[in-house]
Protein backbone atom coordinates (compact mmCIF):
# COMPACT_ATOMS: atom_id res chain seq x y z
CA UNK A 1 0.00 0.00 0.00
CA UNK A 2 2.81 2.41 0.91
CA UNK A 3 4.64 1.70 -2.35
CA UNK A 4 1.41 2.25 -4.28
CA UNK A 5 0.95 5.68 -2.67
CA UNK A 6 4.54 6.65 -3.49
CA UNK A 7 4.18 5.56 -7.13
CA UNK A 8 0.83 7.35 -7.43
CA UNK A 9 2.36 10.52 -6.01
CA UNK A 10 5.29 10.37 -8.39
CA UNK A 11 2.99 9.77 -11.34
CA UNK A 12 0.66 12.58 -10.29
CA UNK A 13 3.52 15.08 -9.98
CA UNK A 14 4.87 13.99 -13.37
CA UNK A 15 1.50 14.45 -15.07
CA UNK A 16 0.91 17.79 -13.35
CA UNK A 17 4.26 19.07 -14.63
CA UNK A 18 3.37 17.86 -18.13
CA UNK A 19 0.05 19.73 -17.92
CA UNK A 20 1.51 22.89 -16.38
CA UNK A 21 4.37 23.15 -18.88
CA UNK A 22 2.29 24.06 -21.96
CA UNK A 23 0.24 26.45 -19.80
CA UNK A 24 3.09 28.24 -18.02
CA UNK A 25 5.70 28.45 -20.79
CA UNK A 26 3.59 30.62 -23.16
CA UNK A 27 2.65 32.84 -20.20
CA UNK A 28 6.33 33.29 -19.27
CA UNK A 29 7.08 34.08 -22.92
CA UNK A 30 4.27 36.66 -23.16
CA UNK A 31 5.44 38.31 -19.95
CA UNK A 32 8.94 38.44 -21.52
CA UNK A 33 10.41 36.49 -18.60
CA UNK A 34 13.44 35.59 -20.70
CA UNK A 35 16.81 34.38 -19.45
CA UNK A 36 19.59 36.98 -19.24
CA UNK A 37 22.86 35.37 -20.41
CA UNK A 38 26.28 36.42 -19.07
CA UNK A 39 28.49 37.72 -21.87
CA UNK A 40 31.61 36.34 -20.13
CA UNK A 41 30.23 32.78 -20.19
CA UNK A 42 30.54 30.18 -22.97
CA UNK A 43 29.71 31.91 -26.24
CA UNK A 44 27.45 29.05 -27.29
CA UNK A 45 25.04 30.09 -24.53
CA UNK A 46 24.33 33.50 -26.07
CA UNK A 47 21.79 31.93 -28.43
CA UNK A 48 19.80 30.84 -25.36
CA UNK A 49 19.09 34.45 -24.41
CA UNK A 50 15.38 35.09 -24.17
CA UNK A 51 14.44 31.48 -23.41
CA UNK A 52 11.70 31.65 -20.74
CA UNK A 53 13.02 31.25 -17.21
CA UNK A 54 11.35 30.89 -13.79
CA UNK A 55 10.16 27.46 -14.95
CA UNK A 56 10.89 26.28 -11.43
CA UNK A 57 7.33 27.42 -10.71
CA UNK A 58 6.18 24.41 -12.74
CA UNK A 59 8.23 22.08 -10.54
CA UNK A 60 7.15 23.64 -7.25
CA UNK A 61 3.47 23.76 -8.21
CA UNK A 62 3.41 20.14 -9.40
CA UNK A 63 5.35 19.04 -6.31
CA UNK A 64 3.13 20.92 -3.87
CA UNK A 65 -0.19 19.78 -5.35
CA UNK A 66 0.84 16.11 -5.51
CA UNK A 67 2.49 16.13 -2.09
CA UNK A 68 -0.41 17.84 -0.32
CA UNK A 69 -2.86 15.44 -1.96
CA UNK A 70 -1.10 12.26 -0.83
CA UNK A 71 0.74 13.26 2.37
CA UNK A 72 -0.64 13.07 5.91
CA UNK A 73 0.25 16.76 6.46
CA UNK A 74 2.35 16.06 9.56
CA UNK A 75 5.01 18.27 11.16
CA UNK A 76 7.53 16.72 8.76
CA UNK A 77 5.43 17.89 5.82
CA UNK A 78 5.59 21.46 7.13
CA UNK A 79 9.38 21.26 7.49
CA UNK A 80 9.78 19.92 3.95
CA UNK A 81 7.54 22.58 2.41
CA UNK A 82 9.09 25.45 4.38
CA UNK A 83 12.58 24.40 3.26
CA UNK A 84 11.62 23.83 -0.36
CA UNK A 85 9.11 26.61 -0.97
CA UNK A 86 10.94 29.09 1.27
CA UNK A 87 14.15 28.72 -0.69
CA UNK A 88 12.12 28.63 -3.90
CA UNK A 89 10.62 32.01 -2.96
CA UNK A 90 14.13 33.47 -2.60
CA UNK A 91 14.93 32.11 -6.04
CA UNK A 92 11.69 33.54 -7.45
CA UNK A 93 12.57 37.02 -6.19
CA UNK A 94 16.09 36.63 -7.57
CA UNK A 95 14.77 35.62 -10.99
CA UNK A 96 12.16 38.38 -11.04
CA UNK A 97 14.73 41.10 -10.28
CA UNK A 98 16.98 39.80 -13.07
CA UNK A 99 14.09 40.06 -15.51
CA UNK A 100 12.79 43.39 -14.19
CA UNK A 101 16.16 45.12 -14.53
CA UNK A 102 17.33 43.01 -17.51
CA UNK A 103 20.58 41.89 -15.89
CA UNK A 104 22.24 38.54 -15.10
CA UNK A 105 22.40 39.23 -11.35
CA UNK A 106 19.28 39.52 -9.20
CA UNK A 107 19.28 39.77 -5.41
CA UNK A 108 22.55 40.90 -3.87
CA UNK A 109 24.57 38.25 -2.05
CA UNK A 110 23.61 39.86 1.25
CA UNK A 111 19.88 39.88 0.46
CA UNK A 112 19.97 36.27 -0.65
CA UNK A 113 21.91 35.25 2.48
CA UNK A 114 19.40 36.99 4.77
CA UNK A 115 16.55 35.09 3.12
CA UNK A 116 18.37 31.77 3.34
CA UNK A 117 19.25 32.34 6.99
CA UNK A 118 15.63 33.21 7.79
CA UNK A 119 14.15 30.04 6.30
CA UNK A 120 16.99 27.92 7.71
CA UNK A 121 16.16 29.37 11.13
CA UNK A 122 12.47 28.49 10.70
CA UNK A 123 13.45 24.93 9.76
CA UNK A 124 15.69 24.66 12.84
CA UNK A 125 12.83 25.85 15.07
CA UNK A 126 10.41 23.34 13.54
CA UNK A 127 12.95 20.52 13.93
CA UNK A 128 13.45 21.45 17.59
CA UNK A 129 9.70 21.57 18.25
CA UNK A 130 9.23 18.16 16.63
CA UNK A 131 11.81 16.51 18.91
CA UNK A 132 14.25 15.87 16.07
CA UNK A 133 17.40 13.93 16.96
CA UNK A 134 20.73 15.76 16.90
CA UNK A 135 22.73 12.62 16.20
CA UNK A 136 24.71 12.48 12.96
CA UNK A 137 25.06 8.90 11.67
CA UNK A 138 28.45 8.35 10.02
CA UNK A 139 27.90 6.76 6.58
CA UNK A 140 29.01 3.14 6.06
CA UNK A 141 29.67 2.66 9.79
CA UNK A 142 27.61 1.89 12.89
CA UNK A 143 28.76 5.09 14.58
CA UNK A 144 26.78 8.25 15.29
CA UNK A 145 27.94 11.62 16.56
CA UNK A 146 25.73 13.30 19.17
CA UNK A 147 26.43 17.01 18.73
CA UNK A 148 23.53 18.60 20.64
CA UNK A 149 21.42 21.54 19.52
CA UNK A 150 24.16 24.14 20.00
CA UNK A 151 26.12 22.54 17.18
CA UNK A 152 23.24 21.03 15.23
CA UNK A 153 21.61 24.42 14.51
CA UNK A 154 24.67 25.95 12.81
CA UNK A 155 25.24 22.59 11.09
CA UNK A 156 21.72 22.71 9.61
CA UNK A 157 22.14 26.32 8.50
CA UNK A 158 25.47 25.59 6.80
CA UNK A 159 24.05 22.44 5.24
CA UNK A 160 21.02 24.21 3.80
CA UNK A 161 23.05 27.14 2.48
CA UNK A 162 25.73 24.86 1.09
CA UNK A 163 23.42 22.39 -0.62
CA UNK A 164 21.11 25.03 -2.09
CA UNK A 165 24.07 26.90 -3.57
CA UNK A 166 25.70 23.67 -4.77
CA UNK A 167 22.50 22.69 -6.58
CA UNK A 168 22.22 26.23 -7.96
CA UNK A 169 25.74 26.00 -9.44
CA UNK A 170 24.73 22.77 -11.21
CA UNK A 171 21.95 24.48 -13.15
CA UNK A 172 23.97 25.59 -16.14
CA UNK A 173 23.15 23.22 -19.01
CA UNK A 174 19.88 22.00 -20.52
CA UNK A 175 18.56 19.12 -18.45
CA UNK A 176 21.61 18.85 -16.20
CA UNK A 177 20.01 19.75 -12.87
CA UNK A 178 16.63 18.20 -13.65
CA UNK A 179 18.25 14.83 -14.31
CA UNK A 180 20.73 14.83 -11.44
CA UNK A 181 18.13 16.02 -8.93
CA UNK A 182 15.67 13.32 -10.06
CA UNK A 183 18.37 10.74 -9.37
CA UNK A 184 19.21 12.19 -5.94
CA UNK A 185 15.57 12.39 -4.85
CA UNK A 186 14.99 8.90 -6.25
CA UNK A 187 17.70 7.61 -3.92
CA UNK A 188 16.16 9.50 -1.00
CA UNK A 189 12.74 8.03 -1.80
CA UNK A 190 14.25 4.57 -1.22
CA UNK A 191 16.19 5.70 1.86
CA UNK A 192 13.07 7.26 3.39
CA UNK A 193 11.02 4.12 2.73
CA UNK A 194 13.64 1.92 4.38
CA UNK A 195 13.63 4.21 7.44
CA UNK A 196 9.79 4.24 7.46
CA UNK A 197 9.75 8.01 6.90
CA UNK A 198 6.70 7.91 4.65
CA UNK A 199 6.06 11.64 4.59
CA UNK A 200 9.61 12.22 3.39
CA UNK A 201 9.36 9.37 0.89
CA UNK A 202 6.18 10.87 -0.57
CA UNK A 203 7.83 14.31 -0.81
CA UNK A 204 10.91 12.85 -2.52
CA UNK A 205 8.73 10.89 -4.95
CA UNK A 206 6.76 14.07 -5.70
CA UNK A 207 9.99 15.86 -6.51
CA UNK A 208 11.16 13.03 -8.78
CA UNK A 209 7.90 13.18 -10.73
CA UNK A 210 7.89 16.98 -10.91
CA UNK A 211 11.47 17.33 -12.19
CA UNK A 212 11.07 14.49 -14.70
CA UNK A 213 7.92 16.15 -16.03
CA UNK A 214 9.82 19.44 -16.23
CA UNK A 215 12.71 17.68 -18.00
CA UNK A 216 10.43 17.08 -20.99
CA UNK A 217 10.54 20.84 -21.61
CA UNK A 218 14.07 21.45 -20.26
CA UNK A 219 15.98 18.81 -22.25
CA UNK A 220 18.26 20.15 -25.00
CA UNK A 221 17.26 22.35 -26.71
CA UNK A 222 15.44 23.72 -23.67
CA UNK A 223 12.07 25.41 -24.12
CA UNK A 224 12.26 26.74 -20.55
CA UNK A 225 14.81 27.12 -17.74
CA UNK A 226 13.97 26.47 -14.10
CA UNK A 227 15.94 29.51 -12.89
CA UNK A 228 16.85 30.07 -9.25
CA UNK A 229 13.18 29.47 -8.43
CA UNK A 230 13.71 25.81 -9.19
CA UNK A 231 17.35 25.30 -8.24
CA UNK A 232 17.15 26.91 -4.80
CA UNK A 233 13.84 25.16 -4.09
CA UNK A 234 15.34 21.81 -5.05
CA UNK A 235 18.43 22.46 -2.93
CA UNK A 236 16.41 23.46 0.13
CA UNK A 237 14.17 20.43 -0.27
CA UNK A 238 17.13 18.08 -0.68
CA UNK A 239 18.74 19.33 2.54
CA UNK A 240 15.45 18.90 4.44
CA UNK A 241 15.01 15.36 3.15
CA UNK A 242 18.54 14.48 4.30
CA UNK A 243 17.80 15.82 7.78
CA UNK A 244 14.50 13.99 8.19
CA UNK A 245 16.00 10.67 7.06
CA UNK A 246 18.98 11.20 9.40
CA UNK A 247 21.39 11.02 6.50
CA UNK A 248 22.86 14.49 6.83
CA UNK A 249 26.40 13.30 6.10
CA UNK A 250 25.32 10.79 3.45
CA UNK A 251 24.08 13.70 1.34
CA UNK A 252 27.73 14.26 0.40
CA UNK A 253 27.54 10.92 -1.43
CA UNK A 254 23.97 11.16 -2.77
CA UNK A 255 24.60 14.71 -3.98
CA UNK A 256 28.26 14.28 -4.89
CA UNK A 257 27.74 15.85 -8.32
CA UNK A 258 26.40 19.02 -6.67
CA UNK A 259 29.26 19.03 -4.15
CA UNK A 260 31.85 18.70 -6.92
CA UNK A 261 30.25 21.56 -8.85
CA UNK A 262 30.48 23.81 -5.79
CA UNK A 263 34.03 22.72 -4.94
CA UNK A 264 35.14 23.56 -8.48
CA UNK A 265 33.94 27.14 -7.93
CA UNK A 266 35.68 27.38 -4.54
CA UNK A 267 38.93 25.96 -5.93
CA UNK A 268 38.80 28.34 -8.90
CA UNK A 269 38.24 31.42 -6.72
CA UNK A 270 40.86 30.49 -4.11
CA UNK A 271 43.45 29.63 -6.76
CA UNK A 272 42.91 32.88 -8.64
CA UNK A 273 43.02 35.03 -5.50
CA UNK A 274 46.11 33.32 -4.02
CA UNK A 275 48.14 32.40 -7.13
CA UNK A 276 46.63 34.55 -9.85
CA UNK A 277 45.97 31.39 -11.87
CA UNK A 278 42.83 29.46 -12.73
CA UNK A 279 42.66 25.68 -12.28
CA UNK A 280 39.76 25.27 -14.72
CA UNK A 281 39.03 27.06 -17.98
CA UNK A 282 35.78 28.13 -16.33
CA UNK A 283 33.75 27.16 -13.30
CA UNK A 284 31.45 25.49 -12.34
CA UNK A 285 33.19 22.47 -13.79
CA UNK A 286 30.52 21.66 -16.39
CA UNK A 287 31.54 24.87 -18.19
CA UNK A 288 35.17 23.67 -18.16
CA UNK A 289 34.13 20.60 -20.16
CA UNK A 290 32.22 22.83 -22.57
CA UNK A 291 35.34 24.89 -23.24
CA UNK A 292 37.52 21.82 -23.86
CA UNK A 293 35.12 20.77 -26.61
CA UNK A 294 32.57 18.43 -25.06
CA UNK A 295 29.05 18.72 -26.45
CA UNK A 296 26.28 19.81 -24.09
CA UNK A 297 24.56 16.44 -24.25
CA UNK A 298 27.82 14.56 -23.58
CA UNK A 299 28.40 16.57 -20.41
CA UNK A 300 24.80 16.15 -19.24
CA UNK A 301 24.72 12.38 -19.82
CA UNK A 302 28.12 11.97 -18.12
CA UNK A 303 26.98 13.92 -15.07
CA UNK A 304 23.71 11.97 -14.95
CA UNK A 305 25.68 8.74 -14.97
CA UNK A 306 28.01 10.04 -12.24
CA UNK A 307 24.96 10.98 -10.17
CA UNK A 308 23.49 7.51 -10.69
CA UNK A 309 26.71 5.84 -9.55
CA UNK A 310 26.90 8.04 -6.44
CA UNK A 311 23.24 7.43 -5.59
CA UNK A 312 23.74 3.69 -6.01
CA UNK A 313 26.80 3.81 -3.76
CA UNK A 314 24.81 5.67 -1.10
CA UNK A 315 22.18 2.92 -1.07
CA UNK A 316 24.84 0.46 0.11
CA UNK A 317 24.67 2.38 3.39
CA UNK A 318 21.17 0.98 4.06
Amino acid sequence: MELKVILFTMGAAFLLALILGPICIPILRRLKFGQQIRTDGPQGHLKKAGTPTMGGTIILLALSIAFLRFSDKTADAVILLVACLGYGLIGFLDDYIKILFKRSLGLTARQKLIGQLFFSGVVCYLLYRSGHSTELPVPFTDYSLEIGWWLYVPFVVIMMLGMSNAVNFTDGLDGLLAGTSAIAFGAYTIIAMVHSEMETAIFSASMVGAVLGFLVFNAHPAKVFMGDTGSLGIGGGLAAVAMLTKSELLILVVGAVFVIEMLSVVIQVVSFKTRGKRVFKMSPIHHHYELVGWSEWRIVITFWFAGLVCAGLALFNL
